[in-house]
Parts: C-alpha cells; structure tokens; sequence
C-alpha cells in the first residue's frame, strides 16, 4: 500500500458516514449510465472522450488499487483500467480505450458489484486504517469527476452522430432574453486563496496563500448565448484581430463558426434532450479558452485571473445550477441584485491563468502525487463547477483545468475589466 499525505486526521473520518456516502456515489455513477445501450457505452469518438464503460471500470479500479490492495478481481484490468499512473505499471493508451470490446459490460458491472461488497466489509469490520480511509474520500471525489466526464463524454458520442439522439427527455423553458450585464468592482488588495489546512481539498488547492491584487471588476452574470450570436453576427470567428495566434490557426483549421453543439452556427443547439433552437437568454457553454478570450476582447473585457475569480467568490453562496437539479445544461442568464449571479454551477468558467502550482505546493505522496501536479503544463484553470458537476463536489478553491481548445467540457465564460488604481496614478 503506497502512502498518501492525509490532511483530514483519520480520526475524523466516520467510517459508517463514509459507507453511506460511497454507496451514494457509486449508486448514482450507475444511474448515470442506466439511460444507455450497450452501445452508447463503448463507442470513443475522439481521444479526450473516453467511453463510460470504460468509467465504470476506471473507477472502480483506483479504489481496488488504492483501498483494498491485495489480490485483485482480475490482474488485466491494472493494464487495462489504470489511467495514467505511471508508478504502477503500464496501460492502454488513452485514444485506444474505445477499442477495449472485451470485457464486456457484464463483467464490469460485475467487477463494480465486487469492489462494492468489498469496501462495505472493510468499512463495517473496521479494517480500514486512516490511510486507507483517507483514499476512500479521495477515490469518491475521483468518481464524482469521472461522473462529469461521463455526462461530457457522452454527450460528444451523442452529439456527434447523424441523428443526434437524445441522452434522456429534460425539461426546458420558454426561450427569453439574458439579464442585463453589470459590473461589480472589487478594491483588490492583498487576499488570501486557497483551501484551507482543514477538511477536504485536492492538494492543488493547497497552501492557502497572499495574493496582491490590483482593483478590478467583474460581471454580474456570465456570457449568454445572445452575446455568442452577437459576436457571430459581427464575424468574430472571421476576424483575425480578436484572437490569440493558437486560437486563430485553430478556426481556420478546423472551419469553427460557432460554439460546440450549434448547427448551423445560429438556428439549432443539441443538448443532452436533443436538438432545439437556440435559446438567446440561457448562459453560453462549450467554448474554447480562445473563443472565450475573443468574444471578450469583442465586448472590450478580458478573461479574470483565478486570483480574482476566487476572491470574487469568497462571500458568494455555494449553490445554483448542478447535477442534481436534473437540467443538464445552463439555465438562463439570471441576475441577482445581492451578489455575483451563477458563479457556481452553470458552466465552469475559463480564468487567464495557467494551471500552475501554489507557493510551497506539496502534491501527495506516492502514486497518488501524480494525480494533479504533473499536469502543470499547457493548462489553463476553470472555476466555479457546472450544470453536470456534483452539487456536494464542488469548493470555492476548487480548480479544474484543460487545455485552451478544449471545448467539449461545459465550459463558459464570466468577463472581468481593469479599474484604475488612484495610488499608482
């Protein structure tokens, strides 16, 4: 068993609460799965879209390696279930999981049922220590992103085909018209980011730490579709002025005109119901780092920093527009006269900033130690969770991150401005 750097005392950890907890988690991964064929669980259009049977195993795979131990439900599935670890062994390359047709889908819900009973004897006997248990709320965590990517991955396999089916019927309004876009400014300062020593966090949220920050604003609400339709009406995705240099050769690369998901670029939408109209009023998503960038720079803003986006956020209540709602997708562009509008949920939100460590990180020890901070290179952060995020996943410190062109993620963007600072004036 590798050892993993615990910042919740095992002491803490209630291991009856901790059954319950992954028993929800786990219950919910397959529910999230129960809508489709066996089909639309292998198929992996694209590398960054792994199929779900694929999560399904996945999943259950780290919390064998790295609760249980001992001898596994099968020794293939390291070699064939293992993501990315490279200290415990080789793997299939990521492209290739679609073609993983066997095992089947039996086999790997038999696999889940085994790993289930499992952890529910340790956790009863008592046979987990703090190590262990600490583990367990991390693979839970770990299933609850994958649960996202099942929801995102999907939705490429879905989205993608000649009939764009539906995932599932979801309810859905009248279209409307965004709220009206306000700014807030922010003095700025020396703050203070980051989760703090106590309770759960990745260790890339950690130290909390100072920060300077110049006076800024940021918007009420984030960018709607009305805004997207705008930009597309002035040829934003023709001209070349408003984009970073990657972005630019990127559109003409592969002929972007719109957002993922909208076809033609401005009459129809898919989402995980199916195809509709473009509704102007519901909060824009599938955006690219660089047309988030662009479609800033057209409306005269800029992308926040997560530094500010985090401190923005620190007074805001952490609810909105999750998972658990059942919507699936954005809901309208709201406002709220007391704080920020839909800073959680909704979509994640593209910061300026690149994915990179905190002053005095520590990534965990072990295996585990490349579960965030090897990927510090050629990523960008998004803040904030979203529509297809677990509701009880989700901190004001909590930093995801992708690559600038990725855009099958539900992914958006909330504008910031510069405000003059008197004293340096």
């Amino acid at each position: 068993m590798l050892p993993i750097e615990r910042s919740t005392p095992a002491e803490t950890l209630a291991p009856r609460g901790l059954l319950e907890r992954f028993t929800a988690v786990r219950d919910r991964t397959m529910a999230l799965c129960a809508p489709l064929s066996i089909e639309d669980q292998v198929v992996q259009p694209m590398p960054d879209a792994s199929p779900a049977k694929w999560h399904l195993a996945h999943t259950t795979w780290f919390f064998e390696a790295f609760v249980l131990g001992g001898a596994p439900f099968d020794p293939a599935f390291e070699f064939l279930f293992n993501s990315y670890y490279e200290a415990v062994g080789p793997r299939v390359p990521r492209p290739r999981r679609g073609l993983l047709t066997r095992p089947g889908l039996d086999r790997i819900h038999a696999y889940r049922a085994d790993v289930d009973r499992r952890i529910a004897r340790a956790l009863a006997g008592g046979a987990l220590g703090g190590d262990a248990l600490t583990r367990l709320e991390l693979g839970l965590h770990h299933e609850q992103q994958h649960q996202e990517l099942i929801l995102t991955d999907l939705k490429y396999v879905l989205g993608t085909q000649p009939l764009a089916p539906a995932y599932r019927a979801l309810a859905r309004g009248a279209a409307g018209l965004p709220a009206a876009m306000t700014w807030r400014s922010e003095p700025g300062g020396i703050v203070e980011l980051g989760a703090p020593a106590d309770g759960f966090a990745f260790d890339n949220e950690r130290p909390r730490h100072r920060v300077l920050l110049a006076p800024y604003r940021i918007a009420s609400r984030p960018v709607a579709n009305a805004e997207v339709l705008a930009f597309i009406a002035d040829g934003g995705y023709r001209d070349h002025r408003l984009w970073l240099s990657d972005g630019w050769q990127l559109v003409q690369a592969e002929r972007w005109e719109a957002p993922l998901y909208w076809a033609p670029p401005e009459r129809a939408i898919y989402d995980l119901a199916g195809v509709r109209p473009i509704d102007p009023g519901e909060t824009a998503c599938h955006l690219s780092l660089y047309e988030a960038d662009a479609i800033a720079r057209w409306l005269g803003a800029r992308l926040p920093t997560e530094a500010e986006w985090e401190h923005a956020a620190a007074a805001s209540r952490l609810d909105g527009n999750f998972a658990d709602a059942g919507r699936l997708h954005p809901a309208p562009a709201a406002a709220d006269p007391g704080e920020l509008a839909q800073l959680f949920g909704d979509v994640w939100e593209w910061t300026a900033s690149s994915y990179s460590a905190y002053p005095g990180f520590r990534p965990l020890a072990g295996a585990l130690g490349e579960y965030n901070g090897k990927f510090m290179s050629g990523q960008c952060v998004l803040r904030g969770g979203s529509c297809l995020t677990p509701a009880d996943h989700i901190r004001r410190s909590y930093r995801n991150f992708f690559p600038p062109h990725a855009r099958w993620q539900m992914t958006g963007v909330r504008l910031a401005r510069d405000t003059e600072n008197p004293s340096l004036t």
